[in-house]
């Protein structure tokens, strides 16, 4: 079956109100050209110092996919969709090599040789003083890269589903990562083509989840 291709992505404000979590995919796959852009706006988003702390696995093997789905109580939208990425958290290590880091953001005139500099003894310093947050703030990186390849895939005619339902220790060992105590797993997101619409479901109104200034001083819009 050929790959789908769409004409013309949508605006950032269209993908985000558009954007439903698909829990059934067709089975087309996605065209070579267009996973790799996915996979360029994802890898754009933003992380902490750019630590860039994410380890993402894209799983597209048919034995991958059914093993990823035992991992996940047998959802079978892992197997459905062609693609499924893995978003894995690795929180900082002093042993990490930042340089290639330092030299494209020193290349790409992004930052100067103090700003460099700043880095190098900041970095360390603020990850050894989280202590047990490293974890939780690697796993915020993933997840903001996470939000990223969903409305891009959005963008990009394609439809996702955040999964948290899975096994982690099942979910490393099918990722080839089951040694690595420092890991951590984010989230799980089928990629592909929607074999069926979903509604939008509704939000709270505004007031009741979004406060001014307080959590006591709703917000009316």
């Amino acid at each position: 079956m050929s790959p789908i291709t769409q004409a013309k992505p949508l605006d950032v404000p269209s993908a985000i109100t558009q954007r439903r979590a698909i829990k059934s995919f067709k089975s087309d796959p996605i065209a070579p050209e267009l996973l790799k852009q996915l996979v360029e706006l994802t890898v754009a988003a933003p992380s902490s110092f750019n630590l860039q702390d994410w380890r993402i696995v894209i799983v597209q093997d048919e034995a991958q996919k059914a093993a990823l789905s035992a991992a996940a109580w047998n959802q079978q939208q892992i197997l459905q969709a062609p693609v499924t990425f893995v978003f894995a958290a690795e929180p900082f290590s002093p042993e990490r090599d930042l340089t290639p880091i330092f030299e494209t953001a020193l290349q790409n005139g992004a930052w100067n040789e103090n700003t460099v500099s700043y880095f190098k003894n900041a970095v360390p310093q603020f990850q050894t003083a989280l202590g047990e947050k490293q974890r939780e703030y690697a796993i915020k990186d993933a997840m903001i890269a996470a939000t990223h390849l969903a409305l891009a895939a959005e963008s990009l005619g394609l439809s996702t589903c955040f999964m948290n339902g899975w096994i982690e220790e099942k979910v490393k060992e099918v990722i080839g990562a089951a040694e690595d105590s420092n890991l951590a797993i984010a989230v799980v997101i089928p990629v592909g083509y929607a074999a069926e619409p979903r509604l939008n479901p509704g939000r709270l109104p505004l007031a009741s989840n979004v406060s001014v200034d307080r959590l006591d001083n709703p917000y009316q819009g």
